[in-house]
């Protein structure tokens, strides 16, 4: 049975203040604002009593939301990390699906995910870990530590299999971040792992989407301003550039793509290669999600324990 936890969707909140790690933050005031011309994205609510929530992905079949909390250091390997699912139609119910320690599962530091099937994968530090989406059970892991994969991040589902980011940082007890692995992305096929991308063109590889439409992946670097188109095989080209310090990517259906910046505190919005401010004084925004049913765009706020919700225009 999976515990419940009621939390208060709230509509408005208080000043807000977050430090992006070695990325600086606009101010700390919450609210929405875009850039001119561009349409207001609406805030509609919120979830808190997570801890350092770092990725939101939805289940449309479900009407979920599954939120990735790293509960921690994001390198520590210390299996208490949880994933928690709220109901999209209610975002003031929380359930915890899938808790580190507990009836078997391990669960570090979990960040990405992915849905495939009932099969929820997610990204943890050097492990793609698997879980029913229904039941939370443990289903296993693909090992990258062969690979000596340092931090894996985002992961999306592609026709030929799951392609993973590895940022290749490192969190030490202090909360200090060195970069001493390699720029990656990873493909996995079962339980077969290659490299399908590596080095500095990469720019601290985060966010990764599948865009069927394009034919092609999308990345959103941690590393450098430019968000990048990229295809197996050839070198990322660059998408659009705006603020840099990239972390969650999400395609709409319409073709518009949205990213979330921790160096401007914002999401973005990429339409025929202009990028444009959708969402401002969000602190700290990890790896987004939208539900494709109420066409709302959930950003995790990495640093305060909360997921907020904005309607998309």
């Amino acid at each position: 049975m999976h515990r419940t936890v009621h939390v208060g969707a709230v509509l408005c909140s208080a000043a807000l203040v977050a430090c992006a790690k070695d990325q600086s933050s606009a101010d700390s005031t919450t609210g929405s604002t875009t850039d001119a011309g561009a349409a207001v994205a609406e805030r509609v609510g919120e979830t808190a009593g997570f801890n350092v929530p770092e990725s939101v992905r939805y289940d449309a079949e479900l009407d979920v939301f599954y939120v990735s909390n790293v509960n921690g250091n994001p390198s520590q390997k210390d299996n208490n990390g949880f994933i928690a699912r709220v109901r999209a139609d209610s975002t003031g119910v929380m359930t915890i699906l899938v808790e580190g320690g507990k009836r078997g599962i391990f669960l570090n530091a979990p960040k990405g995910m992915a849905l495939s099937g009932d099969t929820l994968f997610v990204a943890d530090i050097d492990m793609l870990r698997k879980f029913n989406r229904r039941t939370g059970e443990y289903f296993g892991a693909v090992s990258l530590r062969e690979q000596k994969a340092t931090f894996l991040n985002d992961l999306t589902v592609a026709p030929d299999g799951i392609y993973i980011t590895d940022t290749g940082i490192v969190f030490d007890a202090k909360g200090g971040m060195t970069h001493p692995g390699v720029n990656r992305i990873f493909k996995v096929v079962g339980m077969t792992v290659t490299e399908a991308a590596t080095g500095d063109s990469l720019l601290n590889p985060n966010g990764i989407a599948w865009d069927a439409s394009g034919n092609r992946f999308i990345l959103a670097p941690f590393g450098g301003p430019q968000v990048q188109s990229w295809v197996p095989g050839q070198s990322p080209a660059t998408l659009a550039t705006g603020p840099g310090g990239y972390d969650g990517v999400e395609m709409a259906s319409d073709g518009r793509i949205f990213v979330s910046s921790w160096a401007d505190s914002a999401v973005h919005v990429i339409r025929n290669g202009r990028i444009s401010r959708l969402v401002s004084n969000v602190p700290a925004p990890a790896d987004i999600g939208i539900d494709t049913k109420r066409n709302v765009l959930a950003i995790p706020r990495f640093n305060d324990g909360k997921v907020e919700y904005y309607r998309i225009p």
